[in-house]
């Protein structure tokens, strides 16, 4: 079992303690509006980049620099968000702001078929699809190749940074690693959502529906979901998805193969951190006593904050965002990250 370190520094406001509340309002449209308004430097410095993953696959990304002369230290942060989520997605967002102010060049992925990448690529987004994921970072190291390496990841984007990062065989230059409510044991995951608050469940059938519709409409001739986008059930969607779709022989197995419980993370190198809340609602914190004992991991873990919450107040950026940039922050680098040319 991994170390826990409890960390009390943690301590929202008696109306945010309820972790629901930490859950739901920290994606409020309300706080977007607020936090926008210091992206602009961030914004204006982004550029779409499309990264070559291997065996044709494409995954969309946006790359942010500093203004030349900007206090750095030669590094750039690859953040990848949850399922369903987007590059786009406030979290996402105030993480790169926070990293891009640290003077890290920051590189936010969306996933196959997250987004508005449907077209990108034929077959259907799974959770296994590892080696994609694998092979954008290595496309991002062969883009900057004097920059260091530094991946963040909420949800299941931390459960597929973490796995990344334990690719021993992967060839990556990879520095620190950090994930934020990962995915631990997806079949305990799929119980909770089941067993819950039916408005996560509801939340998830909706946004896996809509997704699936637009990859209808991108390659019509391949996929026809009318029947399946009536079922209001995600065990159902994701085991007739399996089944049709994938290698996997069962639902169990699928879900076991991004598992990150057993001895997933035993071989881990890279310097990585989970932060994590033991009252999420999502993650079961009983999981973490299921993940292998690695030197490189460091679990820290609050009494409250809800999945990918932490909102100590809605107009600023959640601690975990703090926490995640200043652990990222921690090795010194002469330059600022900037693209090769050509």
């Amino acid at each position: 079992m991994t170390r826990l370190e409890v960390d009390g520094s943690f301590r929202p406001p008696l109306w945010l303690r309820n972790r629901h509340t930490q859950s739901i309002v920290s994606s409020l449209r309300a706080r977007r509006r607020w936090l926008a308004r210091a992206w602009a430097p961030l914004l204006a410095a982004t550029r779409e980049i499309t990264l070559e993953c291997g065996n044709g696959v494409r995954l969309q990304a946006f790359h942010a620099a500093p203004p030349r002369g900007t206090p750095s230290k030669a590094r750039i942060a690859v953040l990848l968000h949850g399922w369903e989520g987007s590059a786009d997605s406030l979290y996402v967002m105030s993480l790169a702001h926070e990293l891009f102010g640290r003077g890290f060049a920051v590189v936010r992925l969306n996933l196959r078929d997250h987004g508005e990448t449907h077209h990108l690529n034929r077959e259907l987004f799974h959770s296994c699809r590892l080696p994609e994921v694998v092979g954008a970072v290595r496309d991002v190291q062969r883009l900057f190749p004097e920059s260091a390496l530094h991946l963040a990841g909420f949800s299941l984007g931390g459960n597929f940074m973490l796995r990344v990062a334990a690719q021993a065989d992967s060839g990556l230059d990879i520095a620190r690693v950090v994930a934020i409510s990962p995915v631990l044991e997806p079949a305990a995951t799929l119980d909770a959502l089941e067993r819950g608050l039916a408005a996560y469940h509801r939340y998830f059938v909706r946004k896996w529906t809509a997704s699936l519709s637009k990859k209808q409409a991108a390659w019509p001739e391949d996929y026809d979901f009318a029947e399946l986008r009536r079922v209001a059930s995600l065990r159902r969607m994701t085991s007739e998805l399996v089944r049709r779709f994938t290698e996997f022989e069962s639902l169990e197995e699928y879900l076991s193969g991004y598992a990150l419980t057993g001895a997933r993370l035993a071989n881990l190198t890279v310097p990585s951190t989970i932060i994590t809340a033991l009252d999420d609602p999502i993650i079961p914190a009983r999981d973490l006593e299921r993940v292998a004992h690695s030197p490189a991991l460091r679990v820290i873990a609050t009494r409250h904050g809800g999945h990918c919450g932490f909102l100590q107040r809605l107009s600023t950026s959640t601690w975990a965002e703090r926490k995640a940039a200043a652990e990222l922050d921690q090795d010194i680098n002469p330059e600022c990250a900037s693209p090769r040319s050509g």
